[in-house]
């Protein structure tokens, strides 16, 4: 057999001697990559793994959504957790307060998405901010007037146990909205398109460097191998087993964490599998840096973009068809269907900032985002006057970008 074919087979096989998979040199073997059980990566005995900024700014994110319900704060207060400066006491932790990150200057801030975008990026930012102050100017002034097209307030779920939902004019509430559009564009924009592009893990001597195993001023970790983790924490920092978060996938954050386990939980099952299939991605690809083996590294970084984006996606299409289910329904329970439509309107939002891993861009882009927005909210009183035939059309259209059905996602 030639060395050739006999390489193929073992490259089939899965032997992560994977930098043998080349034609280039039948005598070159490359680097063994060894990928740990665990996402545990360690240097002369301590760990290599850091990525507490994530964390930070995931606990500040709880915060800040929260906040949307005391209906006693004022604009100044949720701006200023928005836009953390470090020593101002905005959060009730401690360490929250005394940090230097903040989550509007991460928000939209991607370097590959917005580096030379500076408009979008401020656009995005603006959106956000807006959010906040229609929840302080027009919702809380509302607080206890009953909800109808054209006026804020609440609305209360039917059942046994209701809920009390707090809307906008339109009949958007604004804490879901802020919420979910925040996994696109801080968790799902800082992990696909800037700390995973060759931009950040490439930039300046970060190869030569890590090639040479030549770590960063005052750390046990390369700047390559930093970044790859500061990635990995926008999902997994705020896991109880960081290293092994799959067994409390869904149940860690209120973020992306949160969908991918709602996702992988599917009860049909029918994307069972995706969340080990993103963990893993990560595993295999930071111990691709250990090995330097960049390929591989990129190849896995495409596997999380892919399965990322299609977590958004799916969530996004969910939503809207439980809104759909709840207006086809006898008696119409107006708050739940509010409540599943404003978790959409932020999954829809956040597909702007996914990543197609074969055109390096997002699988929708700003303006085909607000279309969408623009058919589930542009009626004269939004969420009030939008039909199922128009939550249908807007969840063909997403789920025809995506390897799944509409009826897969909506279940």
């Amino acid at each position: 057999m030639k060395i050739n074919s006999l390489l193929n087979l073992i490259c089939l096989s899965g032997v992560l001697l994977l930098g043998s998979c080349s034609d280039d040199d039948d005598n070159n073997l490359g680097n063994q990559i060894d990928e740990p059980a665990t996402y545990v990566f360690e240097r002369n005995g301590e760990s290599t793994v850091s990525f507490g900024g994530q964390t930070t700014r995931i606990a500040m994110s709880e915060e800040i959504i929260s906040a949307f319900k005391k209906n006693t704060l004022d604009e100044a207060t949720l701006d200023a957790m928005f836009a953390h400066v470090e020593g101002a006491d905005d959060f009730s932790d401690v360490n929250l307060n005394t940090s230097d990150k903040s989550v509007r200057s991460k928000t939209a801030a991607s370097r590959d998405y917005f580096f030379a975008n500076i408009t979008e990026a401020t656009e995005i930012k603006e959106e956000f901010d807006g959010w906040i102050k229609s929840q302080v100017e027009d919702v809380f002034p509302n607080w206890a007037t009953p909800a109808k097209a054209g006026t804020a307030g609440f609305i209360e779920e039917g059942g046994a146990d209701p809920a009390i939902r707090y809307v906008n004019s339109k009949g958007l509430e604004l804490n879901q909205a802020f919420a979910k559009s925040l996994i696109g564009a801080l968790m799902t924009d800082q992990a696909l398109n800037n700390y995973l592009g060759t931009l950040v893990l490439d930039e300046a001597d970060n190869i030569e460097n890590n090639n040479n195993e030549v770590v960063a001023e005052g750390k046990n970790y390369t700047t390559m191998e930093h970044k790859w983790d500061e990635a990995y924490g926008y999902l997994y920092g705020a896991s109880e087993d960081k290293a092994n978060p799959n067994a409390t996938i869904g149940d860690d954050d209120s973020f992306l964490n949160k969908y991918i386990g709602r996702v992988e939980n599917d009860k049909d099952g029918d994307f069972a599998g995706i969340a080990a299939d993103i963990y893993n991605a990560f595993k295999l690809g930071r111990a691709a840096i250990v090995a330097k083996e960049y390929d591989v590294r990129d190849e896995q970084a495409a596997i999380i973009r892919e399965k990322i984006s299609e977590v958004i996606a799916v969530r996004a299409v969910y939503y809207l068809q439980q809104g759909k289910n709840g207006l086809e329904e006898s008696v119409v329970d107006q708050a739940s269907v509010f409540h599943d439509l404003s978790e959409g309107f932020g999954f829809i939002y956040s597909l702007q900032f996914t990543r197609n891993p074969n055109t390096n861009e997002p699988y929708f882009n700003r303006a085909e985002v607000q279309g969408f927005i623009d058919q589930l909210m542009g009626g004269t009183n939004g969420l009030w006057d939008v039909t199922p035939e128009t939550l249908q059309s807007i969840s063909d259209d997403i789920a025809a970008k995506f390897d799944f059905t509409v009826e897969q996602a909506g279940s």
